[in-house]
């Protein structure tokens, strides 16, 4: 075989699961951050020491990145991105759930997966460089392959620029509406008469009942945490539930 054509798919793409459920909007934004910027050939490749994993020490001997595995860092860094929950930093997949899906998987004549490509990415470079920290996972299998957690550092943010200040942003704010979101979703105890007699006023007059409501029913502070909006959307959500409720009683 030429050497040229050594490499099974020089030119790996990561290609997402169709119909799967839609990422966050810091996740969509981190992706379109990598994929505008040569991850390979970040600075960071140059500078960064390597280190051995397991002992701390540096790795005088090490490999950098030759085209092909440049060319697999590109499509691996878009898929741990895609799976990545950013609370925990934690790789939701898999190294063959990534090395399939970024095309770096082969089959033998005889019908055997490798994932060796993207394992060697992850153990000789990402790792090494610190872009990552891999854990093993205790498993009852017998066999003698043990997977790995992957979890994302800061660093490997850095590769596209996105600084930690920023993902402390996102998750702050992210919290905070997980927070007014739980508060707004609590359920309000309305008895079925009152229900009737709410739903017997026009929806202005209505909806201001429902506010005394929940006035009284939600603390000061749960109340300046929901906020004007919150309150508003609230409003709209119980007027609705009791209006369906009361059709489906008078079916």
């Amino acid at each position: 075989m030429p050497r040229k054509n050594y490499i099974y798919n020089s030119k790996p793409v990561f290609n997402p699961p169709k119909n799967d459920k839609k990422r966050s909007n810091f996740i969509n934004y981190a992706m379109k951050k990598a994929s505008e910027i040569d991850v390979a050939r970040s600075i960071l490749n140059h500078t960064l020491l390597a280190i051995d994993p397991k002992t701390g020490n540096i790795l005088p001997r090490f490999r950098r990145l030759n085209e092909h595995r440049a060319c697999a860092m590109r499509a691996m860094v878009l898929a741990m991105l895609y799976y990545c929950n950013i609370e925990s930093n934690l790789v939701e997949a898999s190294i063959e759930k990534l090395s399939d899906q970024c095309g770096l998987s082969t089959i033998s004549k005889i019908g055997n997966k490798s994932i060796t490509r993207a394992s060697r990415l992850i153990n000789e470079f990402l790792e090494p460089m610190g872009f990552i920290k891999c854990k093993r996972e205790k498993t009852k299998s017998s066999s003698n392959y043990t997977p790995k957690k992957i979890f994302l550092t800061p660093i490997f943010f850095m590769l596209f620029h996105i600084s930690q200040s920023k993902i402390n942003k996102y998750l702050f704010d992210y919290q905070k509406n997980s927070e007014i979101l739980k508060i707004i979703e609590k359920k309000i105890f309305i008895s079925f008469s009152d229900v009737k007699l709410i739903l017997r006023l026009d929806e202005k007059l209505a909806k201001n009942k429902i506010l005394n409501v929940l006035i009284s029913y939600y603390t000061a502070n749960e109340l300046t945490c929901i906020g004007p909006e919150g309150l508003k959307k609230k409003i709209d959500i119980e007027y609705n539930n009791l209006l369906n409720l009361y059709i489906k009683n008078n079916k």
